[in-house]
């Protein structure tokens, strides 16, 4: 391990005690394991804590498959993408997308399961950390670091839990079937305990690191702040914000900022840059086939299902995602109010043999780093011819999914349909649009302005926007200057003081959903901004209206879907883990309102 963690594992099986399981279980002597006192080295330390990381890709334990990706649930069940797939096909998550799923929907046990095992891989670290400074294998010094990264780990994959399901369990070092304590109840506030894993790692962990894929200082900062917006605790956040955007740096000492260009977050050969708070870490051609990547299915993706990139996915763009980035063609800023009036121009239903022109309006530059057009240069694979020569386009719709698509100069990150692309799962971008959020609600209108434009002038800039090829037929050869379609981007200008807070809390709510779709916090986001208001039921029954009425696209299973207010804000407590809480007193687990 030179330069990053990846999900590799050490030859030794971590017991990952989770509660809901039958105690029998642990009866069973496994095979091919080595006991704590053989792991407690620092070496051996390490190894554990590089496991606990490894389950950030949602793989490599129980419950680690393509049901349980954040993709589904932060990404398809909001107004950023639908399943994109044949009818019939990809179950249950056309469930999920139509608000149909229940408690024992496939997949909510398989993302629980997933994540408790990923908060006792980190709480393993911490179990025998004690062991390791006992027999004073581990200088004081380090033993801080191990702790304050399994902690962080701990913060993260609860914090993931608890945008699932709110009503959750938090599960520390003291719980085992050893101490006879391991049903635990869901219904004890956690976000004070998710706080404090993040308090300690912030306090506690070195600005830099050896290996970038570690968490350092600001990323257990940015995660507290992560965890103070979901509870609107805008006044703790402000302090925060302010430290990370004046003074924080990246695991390799890089001072926060932007990306010069926008798509330099998704290529693997510049992922490492100024604007990764915290990443997951993906590698190829590491004599793993292709494992340890990002995979079509993961939390990235590796790209599109047809098209010209050569692999295999699903997550398709949604119409409304499209229409977003239309812009005033005077001033080159976002229709917020009015992007679903019309269509951007789509070639659903027209053969890639057919003559197609795609959209003149204006638009927002980050639409074509986003999402592959019809007639649009698709990286450097070839202009996109279109799908309907791939699948039913009349139910995927005519929209690629392109971030974390491998481009085909970089041939050394993909193998076997994975990619060496790391998945975002806090850039600066996130925190300058949260400093932007908390600046409306308690503080300066004019510095939420300034936040937004920073993010803004970056899409305004032409040096970052998509071109035409010198040649369509060699895309390899290079680019002109002349952009792909009609960009005009433009900065606020006095907006947000002159139209006032409402305004300007849904510019910045507008600008967020723009710069970070299909990275899979859409759900959430809305989610956070509802906080009991119905704003997330509004805007997905919009949402659903508009998809279901556009001519000719068959989308059959969302005809009459319906997002429920006070109920489909948050998923249901898996009844698998319900009634693996039975107890003599009924379950300990109970399960969210309406389901």
């Amino acid at each position: 391990m030179k330069s990053k963690i990846t999900s590799k594992i050490l030859p030794f099986v971590i017991l990952a005690i989770t509660f809901g399981c039958q105690e029998d279980y642990f009866d069973i002597k496994a095979k091919a394991t080595l006991s704590s006192d053989v792991m407690a080295t620092e070496a051996g330390l390490n190894g554990v804590l590089i496991g606990a990381y490894s389950l950030l890709n949602n793989g490599g334990t129980a419950g680690g498959s393509w049901p349980s990706g954040k993709w589904i649930f932060g990404g398809v069940t909001s107004d950023d993408a639908h399943t994109g797939t044949e009818a019939g096909a990809l179950q249950p998550v056309p469930q999920y997308e139509s608000y149909i799923h229940t408690a024992a929907t496939p997949g909510f046990n398989d993302r629980w399961r997933v994540l408790y095992s990923s908060v006792q891989r980190a709480n393993d670290v911490i179990r025998l950390l004690q062991t390791v400074r006992e027999n004073g294998a581990i200088s004081p010094e380090n033993a801080i670091q191990v702790e304050a990264e399994a902690r962080f780990l701990r913060g993260v994959y609860h914090l993931e839990a608890a945008l699932m399901w709110k009503n959750i369990p938090f599960l520390d070092e003291t719980i085992s079937f050893g101490n006879n304590n391991f049903n635990v109840s869901n219904t004890q506030p956690v976000w004070d305990r998710i706080e404090a894993d993040f308090i300690f790692a912030g306090d506690n962990l070195t600005e830099t690191k050896g290996e970038v894929g570690r968490a350092n200082r600001w990323a257990a900062k940015s995660f507290l702040v992560k965890t103070f917006m979901f509870q609107q605790k805008f006044n703790e956040a402000k302090p925060v914000l302010d430290d990370i955007i004046l003074n924080g740096v990246t695991t390799n000492g890089i001072k926060y900022d932007l990306n010069a260009h926008y798509f330099d977050n998704f290529r693997p050969s510049t992922k490492h840059g100024p604007e990764q708070v915290f990443a997951v870490m993906h590698s190829v051609n590491d004599g793993a086939g292709g494992n340890n990547g990002n995979v079509p299915s993961g939390e990235g993706h590796a790209g599109p299902y047809g098209g010209p990139f050569p692999s295999y996915g699903f997550y398709q763009p949604s119409f409304s995602l499209v229409n977003s980035y239309k812009t005033d063609e005077q001033t080159g800023l976002p229709l917020i109010y009015s992007f679903n009036d019309s269509d951007v121009d789509h070639d659903l239903g027209i053969a890639s043999t057919e003559p197609f022109t795609p959209y003149q309006g204006t638009l927002d530059s980050r639409l074509d780093w986003i999402v592959g057009r019809r007639g649009i240069p698709f990286l450097d694979w070839g202009v996109n011819p279109g799908m309907s020569w791939v699948r039913q386009q009349s139910v995927g719709g005519p929209y690629l999914h392109m971030k974390n698509a491998n481009p085909q100069s970089e041939p050394q990150a993909r193998q076997n349909n994975s990619s060496a692309n790391s998945y975002n799962m806090i850039r600066f971008a996130d925190v300058l649009l949260w400093g932007a959020e908390v600046e409306v609600e308690i503080g300066s209108l004019e510095l939420a302005e300034q936040y937004v434009n920073r993010i803004r002038a970056r899409a305004a800039n032409p040096m970052g926007w998509v071109k035409k090829y010198l040649d369509n037929s060699n895309p390899m050869a290079g680019y002109t200057e002349e952009p792909a379609a009609n960009y005009k981007v433009g900065l606020y200008n006095g907006e947000f003081m002159i139209k006032g807070q409402d305004f300007a809390r849904e510019a910045v709510r507008f600008e967020r959903k723009l710069e970070l779709a299909m990275e899979h916090h859409r759900f959430f986001d809305l989610q956070r901004y509802d906080n009991g208001t119905g704003y997330m039921a509004e805007t997905l029954n919009q949402y659903i209206l508009h998809e279901t009425n556009i001519a000719d696209y068959n989308f059959f299973y969302m005809e009459g879907a319906t997002f429920t207010r006070g109920v489909n804000e948050i998923y249901p407590i898996p009844q698998a883990q319900i009634d693996l809480s039975e107890t003599n007193d009924g379950p300990v687990l109970i399960q969210n309102p309406g389901y």
